[in-house]
């Protein structure tokens, strides 16, 4: 949610993203040159919701694949089932996006196997062709078709990390968490708290991120912040909130979680 504005009324509404750089202008740039796209930056930054933006602003459907292990390139481009005693071929969500100009959007892409990958290959060269060996088809893929993957490039181990070969098939786009006071706005804006509530939220936030480099944990995201600004909403306190959407996640160390409730209640304090 860190990064989408949407009218509640509706769930089709357009989605208005809130841009920290140049990446929507670049997103549409690779979109254009028919390039394939890698979205790297921290959970919760804005990547899938980049995707989202994208599509809309560039009128294409967008299908999404949540990567992870047992993710096989069958699942990627089909296979033969039976159905009604006949073995008849069903398009995996890739060959659907391919075959429909969509864009086609790996979440996670790090988390799926190195050989389930390979099948993207002729798609992210000069090729832009889908090749499904067990059906015999060669899909070409339509001008309109565009191939973008996310990953948090941080706390990877090294059985977690994408072949040079494969990322320098992709034009990347680093994203990073929002400006404090646009951070702000969109808290304000997606769960109804006022200014001064979100901005001792984000302080929260920055303190814990901060403290990130000292103690390795995935730092609380701009989703987060909008989780506990709604349960403060509800009626839960800020120090409530913060407690079990920030810290409680971060650390089951008793040492850890202990110093970050201190930058937590420190943060939550200020003029409050």
């Amino acid at each position: 949610m860190s990064r989408l504005q949407r009218e509640p009324a509706s769930t089709t509404a357009p989605v208005t993203y809130v841009a920290t750089e140049n990446e929507q202008r670049l997103f549409r740039h690779a979109f254009e040159q028919r390039l394939p796209l890698m979205l790297t930056g921290p959970t919760g930054c804005g990547k899938t919701r980049l995707v989202e933006h994208m599509g809309d602003q560039l009128s294409r459907p967008v299908i999404t694949i949540s990567c992870h292990d047992d993710l096989t390139s069958s699942d990627l481009v089909g296979r033969f089932l039976v159905a009604g005693g006949d073995v008849v071929w069903n398009d995996g969500p890739l060959t659907r996006a391919v075959k429909q100009g969509a864009i086609c959007y790996l979440d996670e892409v790090v988390e799926a196997r190195h050989d389930s990958l390979a099948v993207l290959h002729s798609l992210t060269d000069h090729r832009r062709t889908l090749y499904l060996d067990r059906s015999g088809e060669v899909v070409q893929a339509p001008d309109s078709f565009m191939l973008v993957c996310s990953y948090n490039p941080a706390y990877r181990s090294s059985l977690k990390e994408l072949k040079p070969s494969f990322r320098q098939r992709f034009v990347t786009l680093a994203l990073d968490y929002l400006p404090a006071a646009q951070e702000v706005e969109v808290i304000v804006m997606e769960s109804g708290v006022d200014t001064a509530v979100a901005g001792r939220l984000v302080q929260c936030a920055n303190s814990i991120r901060s403290a990130d480099h000292a103690f390795h944990f995935e730092p609380p995201s701009t989703r987060v912040l909008v989780t506990a600004a709604r349960l403060v909403a509800a009626g839960a306190s800020e120090l409530e909130a913060a407690e079990v959407c920030m810290l409680a996640p971060l650390s089951t160390d008793g040492a850890v979680s202990e110093a970050l409730r201190e930058l937590a209640v420190a943060s939550l304090t200020t003029n409050n």
